[in-house]
This record gives C-alpha cells, structure tokens and sequence, in this order.
C-alpha cells in the first residue's frame, strides 16, 4: 500500500480526532517536550463535554491547563513522577502518584492503567512512511502499541531521532499536521556551589567511563568539569545541551564502551534548539525504550558506568530520600534506582548521590539525623554508593553504621556538623 494515500486518509483536525475520547477514558500523553499540543488545546476548549478522563503522562513541558482546579471532575491526572505543573493538583487529591520505577512504565501501560487513547507527537515520514517518535521514546511506544485509538500530531520541526523509536504511519488513527516548536528547557544558572560538587563529581570519572546525567544544574557542572575527561561515552535515561558541548569539543566520543560503541543512548531528550537541531537525523544518537535504557542489566554492560543523580536529604545511615519532602511527593524514582543497581553490575562501576549540603537558602542541612517524617526512601542504605556535597566526598558502600556518620558529617555544611556530632555521640 502507498503510504501517501493512507496519509490523506488519516489526516485530521485536533478537533475531530478528539471524539474518539468518550467519558472514562484512559489516556496517555508523550512525555517532557513531546506533549501533544493541539489535542491538550482542544481537549481544554471543549472540557464540559468530558467527565472523568483519566490523563497519564510523567513530566509535561506544557502549560498544563487540564491540571488547574476549573478541569476537576473532566479530567484526573495520574503520574510516576510529580512535575512542577503537576505537583499542586497531586497535593490537592485533584490526581493520583503512582509509586513506579520509569523502567516499569511500559508493563503497566495496557495492564494496570488501560490505553483507550495514546495522544502523541511524532516527526514528518521518511520515505518508507516511518515516523520516528521524536525527542521522546521511553513509554510513548509501548502505549502506541497498547492503545485502542492512536492520535499524533505530525509535527515537521520535530526531529527525526534513531534507535528502536519510530512508528509506521499506517499505525496511526488520527494525523494531525502541524509545524509546532518544540518546547525548550533553558540551561540553568549554575552557582559556586554547583561548581564545586560538579568538581568533586568529575573527579570520580575515569577516562572511557559511561555516565548518566540528569538535567539541571548539578549534571551540568560536572559536565563543565570535564573537559579535560577522555572518550567518555553516554548511556542515560535523557540528556541535555551540555553534552552536545562535550561532544562537539571531542571529550565524549563513545570510542570505550563497551555496549553501543560509538552511540549516545537515550530514552528521551530535553533541552534548547540546539539540542534538537543536534539529534536530528544524528547517526551517533539512539533512542530506545525506558525498559531497555534503564534496566539494570543493560546498563551494567557498559563498563565503568557512573551514574549521576541528586537527592532531596541524606540520613547518618546513608539513606536516600530524592522524591518526597516528608509526606509532599515532589517528584518521583525515575531512573535513580536503576542506575544505582545498573552501576553496581557495571565492571568498575560507581553511583553518585550529588546535592548542596543546604536548603531553604543555608537553613536547613540535606545531611540529617533522621529523613523527615513521611518521606519515602528512594535509594536504600544498602546500594548507595557515593555521596558528594560541596565539602567533598563520602564513599559510604563497604562501610559500618559508624564510619557512614563519620563521613557524612565531614561533607556536611559547617553550621550544622555540631549537631550532628551530638546525634554520633548519642548513637555511637
């Protein structure tokens, strides 16, 4: 069959592609700057027709006007990961957390929250009437293949991305044409602070190691600190600007790994234009599946594999705390706990945990006696390895209950360390 003439088919407006959603509804929506734009916009105008919607997705670089109180009772959010257009309505009871690692998203896709409808964006066809699903793979394929009734917006400025992350037109319901910038992520403004952990964390990177970076502005310090690295390679949930630096400066080349030589692996992007002019049609770049790119056995094939994540607070035991602030879920596991597990497979593998020692602007310590009441531990004692703050390192993995303390006092803020001392000398 020639694709052209399925596309005139399929082609459709935001409008008549959103019938399809009837009261009850289940729906997913692509992920971080792959939010379907148009078909939020109709869905929003037409919302005293809907009643009981119930909307997945996980970060939402979207205005997120479906998540404000005048669309309670049309539409429910549900979501892994609290973002920060969505952390009022999770605290208000207007949407529900779902406790899940993202690697475990694709199997609850269909199962425990069923598809009726997976809105998407994808790129224009390549001449075999492939669409790739652009800046954003991880669940978005598995809920295409999921779902009842597929609705993408088919937008010509998103690019064209490799790797296990692209759909047949055929495969679509509804075509939505449309030539939408994609939502940007600027670079943040990185402190002294910041500079500094970012050094401690370099410091721990070994030329030809793979990372994995967040985005924000800790990831992007110690990408700054490593311009004087070698052949470092990529294998990460997602990634950001700074690592186009890196590899248009030669440090990151890909030429060590030891899984997907030469690739930049990801499960989805976020960033600036230049970002996405970069992965455009980019052979070096691939993006697969968040159940493949975040399993830990996949990620400790890479050897010397060092991941990079931040957290909220640290208990003297080491424990982690990265999603919650007490009982107010702030954002979610995502990957942090894959990549801790995935480094610890990795031959010469290591995990950092990097925050400043303070917030609340110095009032309160991230190093603390206890976690605070309600939160929920992402990282369990037992698997973290590193902690950095701007004092410098503490190796807790191998370590007594004693010797963690020791540690992580001496990396902790200086107005806060004779408290802690007090905590010690209680317990030990």
């Amino acid at each position: 069959m020639n694709w052209r003439n399925t596309y005139k088919e399929k082609v459709s407006t935001a409008a008549n592609a959103i019938k399809a959603i009837k009261d009850d509804s289940y729906i997913v929506f692509s992920h971080a700057a792959n939010v379907p734009k148009l078909t939020i916009m109709e869905l929003m105008a037409k919302k005293e027709k809907y009643h009981n919607v119930h909307i997945y997705h996980m970060i939402s670089l979207s205005s997120g006007e479906y998540l404000q109180s005048e669309a309670d009772g049309h539409f429910r959010h549900i979501t892994n990961f609290v973002g920060a257009n969505s952390r009022q309505a999770i605290a208000e009871k207007r949407g529900d957390f779902l406790p899940c690692f993202f690697k475990d998203v694709p199997k609850l896709l269909g199962y425990v929250f069923p598809v009726d409808v997976a809105a998407i964006q994808v790129s224009s066809p390549d001449e075999d009437g492939y669409c790739s699903f652009g800046v954003s793979c991880d669940y978005t394929k598995a809920a295409v293949e999921r779902a009842s009734v597929v609705i993408a917006e088919m937008n010509d400025i998103m690019p064209y991305v490799g790797g296990d992350n692209k759909i047949h037109m055929s495969k679509l319901d509804y075509i939505i044409p449309c030539a939408n910038l994609i939502p940007e992520l600027s670079p943040p403004k990185i402190t002294e602070v910041e500079k500094e952990i970012g050094k401690h964390c370099a410091s721990l990177v070994e030329d030809g190691s793979t990372l994995q970076l967040g985005i924000g502005a800790i990831p992007d310090a110690v990408l700054l600190s490593l311009k004087k690295k070698k052949d470092l390679g990529i294998h990460t949930e997602m990634f950001s600007d700074g690592v186009v630096d890196l590899v248009e400066a030669g440090v990151i080349t890909g030429k060590k790994k030891t899984l997907h030589k030469g690739k930049l692996i990801a499960t989805f992007l976020m960033g600036t234009r230049k970002l996405y002019d970069f992965v455009d049609h980019n052979p070096d770049v691939e993006l697969h599946p968040v159940d493949y790119v975040n399993d830990p056995w996949i990620i400790g094939q890479n050897d010397k594999m060092v991941s990079i994540n931040s957290c909220i607070e640290v208990d003297l035991m080491g424990q982690v705390a990265s999603e919650s602030i007490g009982l107010k879920q702030f954002s979610g596991t995502g990957g942090q706990v894959d990549y801790v597990r995935g480094s610890a497979l990795s031959v010469d593998g290591k995990s950092i945990m990097a925050m400043p020692s303070t917030a609340a602007k110095g009032q309160t310590s991230r190093i603390v006696p206890f976690l605070s009441e309600g939160a929920a531990v992402t990282t369990s004692r037992n698997e973290v390895d590193y902690i950095v703050t701007e004092y410098g390192i503490a190796k807790l993995k191998g370590k007594t209950l004693r010797q963690r303390a020791e540690s992580l006092i001496n990396i902790a803020h200086p107005d806060f360390r004779k408290t802690l001392k007090e905590e010690f000398n209680k317990r030990f």
